[in-house]
């Protein structure tokens, strides 16, 4: 049986003893050509996991950088057909691993096991439904049928330890760990406490937890990197896709930004 990407992506970095960079972006901002390119840069300048936001009018989870993106991708005629297509396109040339990031409306229209169907079919890794519960997954057969998609769980600084081992325990691939309450965008400031929860995570799972919400700097990712698996940066690299809308190509400029920060994540040395 083939080893999945997501898994094989981390055991390759515990080999090298080094935190694993993960980068979000939404597919369709600016537009899906574009967003097969940005894919293709974010990989040469270091990223080791891709999560691909399928755009959704409502995403309350997220802050207005996300938001503006989801709504640009919609408006430049982004569909869930159009985002699995993305990826069958992306996976011709690249071996990256990619977690589709969305909310379960859009999934739900598609109708659930076409999506995890065709998601799987064209080369996607994970799946993380950011307003899906676990328990109420497991009340849904429908929901169960991955066809090799790897479920990603969030588990959030206010989740108590009880349900910490309950998201735990359903999780695959690894732990998303929301650093921070409220909902995403770039922080001057990093949250307290990472460590200690990221400590608390590990005691009800084996799985890498990835540590996102808020981190925007080489600095905040280095220091995110020392007591994590994995560091997730998303709204600041939407936000330069965004500062660069009055250029051809948007490329150049988040490579120069996501370099500094896969380098100082890789230069890390992992904690465990």
């Amino acid at each position: 049986m083939t080893t999945n990407r997501i898994t094989a992506a981390f055991e390759r970095l515990k080999a090298a003893r080094t935190p694993g960079f993960i980068a979000y972006i939404t597919a369709g901002d600016p537009d899906l050509p574009a967003t097969a390119r940005l894919v293709h840069t974010l990989e040469a300048a270091g990223v080791d996991i891709l999560e691909l936001g399928i755009p959704f009018s409502d995403p309350l989870a997220d802050g207005a950088t996300i938001q503006a993106a989801a709504g640009r991708a919609i408006a430049s005629g982004t569909t869930v057909a159009g985002v699995l297509d993305l990826v069958r396109t992306v996976r011709s040339t690249s071996n990256m691993p990619i977690v589709l990031f969305t909310y379960l409306n859009p999934v739900y229209v598609y109708g659930f096991e076409r999506f995890h169907a065709e998601a799987a079919a064209a080369g996607a890794d994970g799946l993380l439904i950011l307003d899906l519960p676990p328990d109420e997954a497991a009340r849904n057969s429908e929901l169960m049928q991955t066809h090799g998609l790897l479920s990603i769980r969030l588990i959030a600084p206010t989740t108590p330890p009880e349900r910490v081992a309950l998201i735990a325990r359903s999780a695959e691939g690894f732990i998303y760990y929301v650093s921070r309450e409220g909902v995403t965008g770039e922080q001057s400031s990093l949250s307290t406490g990472i460590a200690e929860q990221v400590a608390l995570i590990k005691s009800s799972t084996p799985l890498p937890v990835a540590v996102g919400f808020g981190i925007s700097t080489p600095e905040q990712a280095a220091e995110v990197a020392l007591a994590s698996d994995a560091v997730v940066v998303g709204s600041a690299i939407v936000r330069r896709i965004a500062d660069a809308s009055g250029v051809p190509d948007p490329c150049e400029a988040v490579r120069a930004f996501v370099e500094p920060i896969a380098e100082a994540i890789h230069r890390t040395p992992l904690h465990t």
